[in-house]
């Protein structure tokens, strides 16, 4: 019959180091295994010479470009396609020229039937008094559409370019010294704000609003009303400004303006296409409330510019919101 041993003897024994061990009290290898610390490699003279002149060699053999014959049939190919380009990009050119028609005639694309029928029936078709506008937002409204993509994806690139790491953004901020970013309680140029900024912004609503009775619009609108929020960014700063419009409100009026837009022309587009009567009416020309969906879509754009001048103006200045 085995005899119990105590604890002390049981750690002692194989099984008790390696309890231990399996309970994380004792390393095995702590104490049992020769350490010692690592001599740093060095390289005799003669090596590092060798090793030099072997990459001089290779440098040489690699980038020699007038002994190395691939790079030489290169650049003679290179030289030969660019020649052969250029000279059919000139014939091309002057095929399309020649097949242009004389200057003066008839059946010159200027005055074909499309300019005709933006003046003629322009106002009927669209119900817009500006010829200007009912030919962007009715008749072109797809290239009107991909412009404010672009706007909207100018800006993203911008903010993905210019935009401060956060930990970069806080140091920024604690900073006593912020004469920089923020005004200094210019007390003339704040007043100017507080009269000028309202009267600004009402006034790019209304160029908005009326862009179908008048000159005007959402990009003149918009440029309106954006210059008068970098007015009051200038005057107050960023704290103040922030309160309201802030970089999760330009992406969501942006997505919404954007898609307000898409929806709309869809819904024109579908019914144009297949000759199917639409149930928004035209109004009365003249009228605010008339010319169908280019009332919405002047606002849409309006809003798209506005944030995308603003969101630039913040971007280049501070590198975020």
């Amino acid at each position: 019959m085995s005899r119990k041993l105590s604890k002390p003897e049981y750690e002692k024994t194989a099984s008790g180091r390696l309890r231990k061990w399996l309970d994380g009290d004792q390393d095995l290898l702590l104490g049992n295994v020769e350490m010692r610390p690592q001599k740093p490699f060095e390289e005799d003279e003669q090596t590092k010479k060798n090793r030099a002149e072997e990459k001089k060699r290779v440098l040489k053999k690699v980038y020699d470009i007038n002994n190395n014959r691939q790079v030489r049939v290169f650049e003679k190919l290179y030289r030969v396609s660019c020649a052969l380009f250029c000279v059919l990009l000139l014939a091309m050119l002057l095929m399309a020229i020649s097949q242009l028609p004389s200057i003066g005639a008839a059946e010159r694309p200027v005055n074909n039937e499309v300019s005709r029928r933006y003046i003629e029936d322009g106002l009927q078709e669209t119900g817009s008094v500006n010829i200007v506008t009912g030919m962007i937002l009715d008749y072109r409204a797809f290239d009107t559409l991909g412009e404010s993509h672009v706007l909207f994806i100018a800006t993203c690139t911008v903010l993905i370019l210019l935009r401060i790491d956060k930990n970069k953004k806080k140091e920024l901020e604690d900073e006593q010294n912020d004469s920089v970013y923020e005004p200094q309680n210019d007390v003339i140029l704040q007043t100017v704000a507080r009269i000028l900024v309202p009267t600004i912004v009402i006034f790019g609503i209304y160029v908005i609003l009326c862009g179908h009775l008048g000159p005007g619009g959402g990009f003149s609108g918009g440029a309106i009303i954006g210059a008068g929020l970098i007015l009051y960014l200038n005057a107050f700063g960023f704290k103040k400004t922030e309160r309201f419009f802030t970089a999760k409100t330009y992406k969501k009026l942006s997505f919404c303006a954007l898609a307000c837009y898409s929806l709309s022309k869809c819904y024109s587009f579908y019914t144009g296409a297949n000759h199917i009567e639409s149930v928004i009416p035209l109004g009365t020309p003249g009228a605010i409330l008339s010319s169908g969906l280019i009332l919405i879509l002047n606002i849409c754009v309006g809003i798209v510019v506005a944030g995308t001048m603003y969101t630039f103006f913040v971007m280049f200045r501070k590198g975020g919101y």
